[in-house]
């Protein structure tokens, strides 16, 4: 029988829940203040930052992104109607769309990621902290991270 998790991991973990909440509503208001709603910055970044080695098609950055093919598809839609992105054909294979980011996405994008690097400067201590007691809650980070399985994938609409 599993031993029952003391009242400390459970804080523990809201306050990493917490202090990712944080970053994540800074981000989004950023996003927000320069023109674009948060998924399309998320995109755009999956984009700009993908593995050496990983193809920018819209797959890819769904996967990235841990949402649906149809949902990166309307964001791909806004962000090219608007001009942050553009679609090309490249290669052997013409059916494959390849995306990238136009000099208009990639001004706004360094603009916001400059913001962003400058605000975990301020709240990262506190997401590290966080992260650290999380990971030793109960002295098992098992217990508090669930099984190794609980990392699945896990995609919004």
């Amino acid at each position: 029988m599993e031993k029952p998790l003391a009242p400390a991991a459970y804080q523990s973990l809201a306050e990493l829940r917490y202090q990712i909440r944080r970053f994540l509503y800074f981000s989004e208001q950023a996003a927000r203040d320069a023109g674009l709603e948060p998924q399309q910055h998320q995109l755009m970044l999956a984009l700009k930052g993908l593995p050496k080695g990983a193809r920018p098609r819209i797959a890819e950055l769904a996967e990235r992104m841990q949402i649906q093919h149809h949902s990166a598809v309307e964001l791909t839609n806004r962000l090219a109607a608007n001009g942050y992105i553009r679609r090309s054909r490249k290669g052997q294979d013409r059916r494959e769309v390849l995306l990238e980011l136009t000099a208009k996405g990639e001004r706004v994008l360094r603009e916001l990621s400059l913001h962003h690097r400058s605000e975990l400067r301020t709240l990262g201590p506190a997401l590290v902290t966080a992260l650290k007691r999380a990971m030793q809650s109960n002295q098992n980070p098992d217990r508090v991270a669930g099984n190794r399985g609980s990392a699945r994938r896990r995609r919004s609409k």
